[in-house]
């Protein structure tokens, strides 16, 4: 009853009330703070996020907030319905922190829309859910004690461990009620205690050989917890010396990593007792932590040697407490405290906390990529990180909480450049020598629609034949745009134009995908020979952009036109004929065949052949201008009635042809050849029916009959004028041409003016003859339905009233 009345007196007098802050919090730069206790259910409020960072709840929601940690534990969760964070994992401080005091964990909220980093750190208090417990408490402590040992004599114990911190540690220590011994109790320098069982009564081994004790370790937490463990003391004879250390603390320093076997330092104990009583062995008992496990000691040296794994980043410091035993059971301590000093053998660890792929092209300098939290476990110098990429890219590195940087553009993009990019962040600690990591980050940059469609060339030059089928392809653009997807999808677009007061659209048709360009109606060359349009590129951004090209479609010819004579006239009422004297030269222009095209290029040039004649050997056909000219003196042998027939080809493929009949009568005077004129007609329909013949026969002598008349009469009229104003004079007959009688078009080779120059002297009336150009010629037309004969005579009175100037007939 005793020990129990002290034990609640002192748990009284010890305990404190415990004030939980739930909803205190601290908030400094995007941090708040706190205070929960362990051990709480999970669901268990811990604060009200939203209200303490001053946000509201559809920013938590549209922002997407989630708690981002290094831990692999998420301890806690954000409600973002209610803003409020709760305890997701049961939390036990001593697993989190062992005996660091005070004990937390951070965290950091990331929200994004925009991008947002705050940090909370949550204070876990301890709470007395663990009673001090002995090493090996199963088995009793077993001393040996001389029974002359000397009153005072002291006899360290086994200390107890509470995981607790606080005042919820071990605080006291109580030994059952006996008549030898009494506890004292030491604090060593971290504030941990430890007993002694001090001999206040000298011992008597003949009437108590044995002593059973409890050790009793009481907390001051509320409830209070306790651990016991038995003490088996066996009392010795004689042996009344202890082992005393030459040093109370011994101190050391270790490197981490020192392989095992290393030593250490090496104690010294001695003993006043002789023999057997005063052999010393030594050993470590365990103070804190797993010294016991890394260190070891000969027992007969007192040589302290690793013998485990070092690490600085779990242990920085070592406090072991060596003992010195003699035979007798005497025991002597001192303790060894060691330093470890750390080394450079942690690199960096990256983790990407967020990171937005793709990025769009026009997004500014400064725009952040990613978020990183890099962590290095060693300290000091070692620790310190150098964050870094490659200076060529297009990014840098800027440092926002502690452990955390953020990956920003630093130049404007432009992914039709680059699309992508392949980013190494490395980080470097600065250490010796120095410890890195890397990660890779592959970034692509989406499409802006910043490109219009462009053509290869300025304007473009199509082809095509006339008389073409409608729907005929003439001609294929094509627009390349360095966007990507629907931005660069080109279509294309027919500008609204006229053409000849037409939409242009009516000749042309245009396919918006493909580009083909096609005609709506088949071409005539004679009547457009070209047409322009302008054809629009257009992609499908939004908004669109587009660019314009012109389109010349030229038509090109085709051999479908036949020539057309112009000269002599064919008639199918009329017979034309030229007249050629019996002494002219050789090389004598009878006549010229005129012939245009309207085709063009090489299927206007027209070439002229003498396809049939009365006498091939008299005429001849120039093949480039048409000119009939004689190539042989003209005899009287020769028939009066000359028939040629002349074809007129062009140069095409196939070529085209015409026809065309010239009659030249061979005499020096009109009455020479006008009987032979009446079998003109007859000539020209011989090959026709016969009976046809016979029909036209009687109509035909009755209309030559009356002609003849007309013309005898006329040819008298003419003669009597012509004798009284030229008194018979022989002067030639100026031929007649058609006015302007030439090649329009330029194909014909018969020039535009023919001049005649007449010289006379003022004693004679017969006159010399000057021929300028072509030569002169004579042009006879019989009609049938005429009365006579008439030669065409122009400027007949500038003739005899100018007998000194040239004349000029066109």
């Amino acid at each position: 009853d005793f020990v129990l009345w002290r034990l609640f007196y002192r748990i009284r007098c010890q305990i404190g009330l415990l004030a939980f802050l739930f909803h205190a919090v601290n908030m400094v730069g995007g941090q708040i703070r706190y205070s929960i206790p362990e051990e709480m259910k999970k669901g268990s409020v811990i604060g009200n996020v939203a209200q303490d960072l001053g946000l509201d709840l559809k920013r938590l929601r549209s922002g997407r907030a989630r708690i981002v940690t290094g831990e692999n534990i998420h301890y806690t969760e954000l409600k973002t319905d209610k803003g409020i964070l709760v305890v997701n994992e049961r939390i036990d401080r001593e697993q989190l922190c062992g005996d660091v005091t005070p004990c937390s964990f951070s965290f950091e909220v990331i929200l994004e829309n925009p991008m947002e980093l705050h940090r909370i750190t949550v204070e876990v208090l301890d709470i007395n859910d663990h009673a001090p417990v002995f090493p090996n408490k199963d088995t009793p402590i077993r001393l040996e004690i001389s029974e002359s040992a000397v009153v005072g004599v002291q006899f360290p114990l086994q200390s107890a461990e509470d995981l607790d911190v606080g005042q919820n540690a071990l605080q006291d220590y109580v030994l059952s009620p006996n008549e030898h011994f009494i506890l004292k109790q030491h604090a060593n320098p971290d504030g941990s205690k430890y007993g002694e069982m001090v001999l206040q009564k000298p011992l008597d081994r003949e009437r108590h050989p044995h002593l059973s004790l409890k050790l009793i370790a009481v907390d001051g937490g509320t409830p209070q917890r306790s651990g016991t463990v038995n003490i088996d003391v066996t009392v010795l004879d004689v042996n009344d010396n202890v082992p005393v250390f030459n040093q109370s603390v011994y101190k050391a320093s270790v490197m981490e990593n020192t392989t095992k076997g290393t030593s250490i330092i090496t104690v010294n104990a001695t003993d006043a007792d002789s023999g057997l009583n005063g052999v010393i062995t030594y050993s470590l008992s365990k103070m804190r932590g797993n010294a016991v496990n890394v260190f070891s000691i000969d027992e007969n040296t007192g040589t302290v040697s690793v013998s485990g794994q070092i690490d600085y980043e779990k242990d920085r410091k070592y406090e072991v407490r060596v003992e010195a035993k003699d035979q007798g059971g005497l025991t002597g301590t001192s303790k060894i405290t060691l330093d470890v000093f750390d080394v450079n053998d942690n690199a960096p660890i990256i983790n990407i906390m967020s990171f937005s792929s793709p990025v769009s092209e026009d997004a500014r300098p400064g725009t952040t990529v990613a978020i990183l939290n890099i962590k290095d476990a060693d300290s000091e110098k070692n620790g310190q990180i150098n964050c870094s990429i490659d200076r060529k890219l297009p990014f840098k590195i800027e440092s926002s909480l502690t452990n955390y940087y953020n990956l920003i553009t630093d130049q404007h993009f432009d992914r039709e450049s680059v699309s992508e990019y392949n980013i190494t962040i490395t980080a470097t600690d600065l250490g010796s020598p120095p410890l890195f990591s890397s990660t890779k980050l592959h970034l692509k940059i989406s499409d802006v629609n910043d490109n219009a469609p462009i053509f290869n060339k300025n304007s473009y030059s199509a082809f095509i034949t006339e008389n073409n089928s409608p729907g005929t392809s003439i001609f294929a653009v094509s627009a390349r745009d360095s966007d990507w997807n629907q931005n660069a999808r080109v279509s294309y677009l027919l500008e609204d134009t006229q053409v000849s007061g037409s939409p242009i659209s009516t000749y042309v048709s245009l396919n918006s995908e493909t580009g083909v360009l096609s005609a709506v109606r088949s071409f005539d060359y004679e009547q457009i020979k070209r047409l322009q349009l302008v054809v629009k590129a257009q992609d499908g951004g939004s908004p669109p952009l587009s660019s314009n090209v012109t389109v010349n479609v030229l038509i090109q010819d085709q051999n479908d036109n036949p020539p057309q004579v112009l000269y002599p006239v064919q008639t199918g009422g009329s017979l034309v004929g030229e007249m050629v004297p019996r002494s002219v030269d050789v090389g004598y222009l009878v006549t010229k065949v005129v012939a245009v095209d309207v085709d063009s290029g090489q299927n206007a040039w027209l070439s002229y052949k003498l396809q049939k004649a009365t006498d091939r050997a008299l005429f001849e056909v120039g093949l480039q201008n048409g000119e009939i000219r004689t190539i042989r003196q003209v005899t009287d042998k020769d028939a009066v009635k000359q028939r040629l027939t002349v074809i007129v080809e062009d140069n095409g493929q196939p070529s085209r042809s015409a026809t065309v009949i010239v009659n030249v009568a061979v005499a020096d005077s009109f009455p020479e050849v006008l009987s032979e004129f009446t079998d003109f007609s007859q000539d020209k329909e011989y090959n026709d029916n016969l009976t046809f013949y016979l029909v036209l026969a009687l109509a035909v002598v009755s209309f030559l009959f009356i002609t003849c008349l007309v013309v005898i009469i006329s040819v008298k009229i003419y003669r009597w004028r012509q004798s009284r104003v030229m008194y018979h004079s022989n002067l030639p007959v100026i031929p007649y041409y058609p006015p302007r009688y030439s090649d329009t078009l330029g194909t014909g080779t018969l020039q535009h003016v023919y001049n005649y120059e007449v010289c006379r002297t003022t004693d004679s009336r017969k006159s010399d003859r000057k021929f300028g150009g072509a030569g002169s010629q004579n042009v006879l037309i019989m009609d049938p339905s005429s009365t006579g004969t008439m030669q065409r005579i122009r400027s007949e009175k500038s003739i005899l009233d100018e007998p000194d100037s040239p004349l000029e007939v066109s």
